[in-house]
């Protein structure tokens, strides 16, 4: 090969290693960062697989884990052995389980994946038929972090927009609440605190019918075939099967909750009160703009300004006047000061 033909061929050479070889960038980098993603979201959902199962009373198996995740027996054997060598779970004979870190680290994945959902749902305005697997993919690609800021920006949500409760930083969870319909008093009012979305065609049903969490319903007819329910406009009517996956808690404000509390639309003028938290269905840019201002439990403020028909009224909170409307005023839940 004579220098004439030898120069280009050694050009392209470079360049073909320099794609390859470059850091972040290249082809090898794209490759093992594509590979580390896949390897950590098939290791958190085999914790969040435990995390179920454990919050079932059941044992997960190799059998269940193959189910869940749907992977080849070489490629689940691998994830088993990096899960123990992290110290995230343990294996006593065919059974698995959590162990203290796995079960924090399953949290802050149930965590993210509910904060997602709250963010598609409010925010991104996204169908809730589809946020599930949209959070499903979303939740391995941040930092704790990000998660906290996450939850910042949606204003410290407590709930996803299914009822489910949103575990916290330090990895509380709290109950869930609720009694299936199926089990309800007929003609009893009822507050909706959770629809199923497991599995997800019954849960598509519910929303296509257009259920939806906090609303009130009751039962007005129930036979073995269906369960008729209204909200005193519509009628929805579900398969047994399906509404069991509807749970309801009794209609009740948030005031009457809470003992020794009321709305702050409801507080005297002049008397200081302190605030006890946000109405959890004060959502999105609501719930930010509140918190924005100041409305932050533990704060404290006085209703200084009233209308002459009451409505907006003012506020002294951190030595500013803001004027709230009254239904804004209502989803702030306050106390005396002692």
């Amino acid at each position: 090969m004579n220098s004439t033909m030898l120069a280009p061929v050694l050009a392209l050479a470079l360049l073909i290693a320099f794609a390859v070889f470059l850091p972040r960038f290249g082809v090898l980098a794209r490759v093992r960062h594509v590979r580390a993603l896949r390897q950590r979201a098939d290791d958190e959902n085999a914790l969040k697989h435990l995390l179920s199962q454990q919050h079932a009373g059941h044992a997960a198996t190799f059998q269940s884990l193959a189910g869940a995740l749907r992977l080849s027996d070489r490629r689940l054997m691998a994830l088993v052995a990096r899960l123990e060598q992290h110290g995230l779970a343990t294996t006593v004979g065919p059974r698995f389980s959590l162990t203290p870190e796995g079960e924090r680290v399953a949290l802050q994945v149930v965590r993210a994946h509910r904060l997602w959902e709250r963010y598609l749902a409010d925010e991104a305005r996204l169908p809730l038929s589809r946020i599930h697997a949209e959070a499903e993919h979303r939740e391995h690609h941040l930092t704790p972090d990000e998660v906290d800021r996450l939850e910042a920006f949606l204003g410290h949500p407590t709930v996803d927009p299914h009822g489910d409760p949103i575990p916290s930083r330090d990895g509380r969870l709290a109950d869930r609440s609720g009694t299936p319909i199926t089990q309800w008093d007929r003609g009893r009012p009822g507050r909706i605190v959770h629809l199923e979305d497991e599995p997800p065609l019954a849960y598509a049903q519910l929303v296509a019918e257009g259920l939806a969490v906090g609303q009130v319903v009751r039962v007005i007819d129930a036979t073995p075939e269906r369960l008729v329910l209204s909200d005193g406009e519509n009628e929805y009517r579900l398969a047994p099967l399906v509404a069991g996956n509807v749970f309801l808690s009794p209609v009740e404000s948030m005031a009457e909750a809470i003992e020794g509390t009321r709305p702050l639309s409801a507080h005297p003028a002049g008397v200081p009160a302190e605030i006890v938290a946000l109405d959890p269905a004060c959502r999105g840019f609501s719930r930010r703009r509140l918190l924005d201002l100041g409305f932050t439990s533990g704060t404290e403020l006085t209703p200084v300004l009233d209308t002459f028909a009451g409505d907006p009224r003012g506020y002294r909170v951190r030595g500013t006047t803001i004027a709230l409307r009254r239904d804004q005023a209502s989803q702030i839940l306050v106390r005396d000061v002692a």
